[in-house]
């Protein structure tokens, strides 16, 4: 992602002032004087790279996932230091019009309660978490406007589960960039709704619309979505 962002913001005409890596880790000494930051690291390391950048003023887009359990304490430190840190479950432009359609879509099957819901997601066999920040935001939408459903289940169960359970499956393998698919599946036919991103340059792109959107607004903890409103 990191390489993928510094070619799109040549195209972009957007200077890159800085890269860290674990060759060149993040620090206060060295991450002074930037517009704005884009982070897209692993679940472990997300946390402390906020402290250290918001701790400088410096807004930051937030593009790992995984990390959704320190969520409070982000949204504490944006507000006692009145910083500004927009993160997402996913930065591609065509996966939030897809979340858009997948809401849509829920509220309307909500009145056909012989469809069954189900998600299933892929992607590439070195990606740090399962099900993905995508996966997890469908199926929130999903149990947020299906009455039928009210519970999650990931992974791959050993029995039946419950009719109320939202079934998540994942599955990992080559260089699978991303597919996030929603299925509706009744006795007389099935439905499906699939997002496949073919490569990572909508995600960022994204991430570079996001880090623009940001540096313009006030102080505050937002999301993605927000770009859109």
């Amino acid at each position: 992602m990191g390489r993928e962002i510094e070619r799109v913001a040549a195209e972009r005409r957007t200077q890159i002032s800085a890269t860290f890596d674990l060759s060149n880790p993040l620090a206060a000494s060295s991450a002074r004087d930037l517009d704005v930051a884009i982070e897209f690291t692993h679940p472990n390391a997300v946390l402390e790279n906020i402290r250290t950048l918001v701790g400088l003023g410096i807004p930051v887009v937030v593009g790992t996932t995984g990390w959704d359990q320190h969520l409070d304490e982000v949204r504490q430190l944006v507000e006692t230091t009145q910083g500004r840190v927009l993160y997402g479950s996913n930065f591609s432009v065509g996966v939030n019009l897809f979340f858009r359609i997948v809401r849509a879509a829920a509220a309307l099957m909500n009145s056909f309660p012989m469809y069954d819901a189900a998600l299933f997601e892929a992607h590439h066999n070195r990606k740090a978490d399962a099900p993905s920040g995508t996966a997890l935001t469908l199926a929130n939408i999903l149990l947020e406007h299906l009455d039928s459903k009210t519970e999650f289940c990931a992974g791959n169960p050993t029995g039946r589960i419950a009719p109320t359970a939202l079934h998540v499956s994942s599955q990992r393998v080559g260089a699978v960039v991303g597919t996030h698919t929603v299925t509706f599946d009744a006795e007389a036919d099935t439905i499906e709704l699939t997002h496949r991103a073919r490569n990572r340059q909508g995600f960022a792109l994204g991430a570079l619309l996001a880090a623009e959107w940001l540096v313009e607004q006030p102080p505050g903890l937002y999301q993605f979505e927000d770009i859109f409103r």
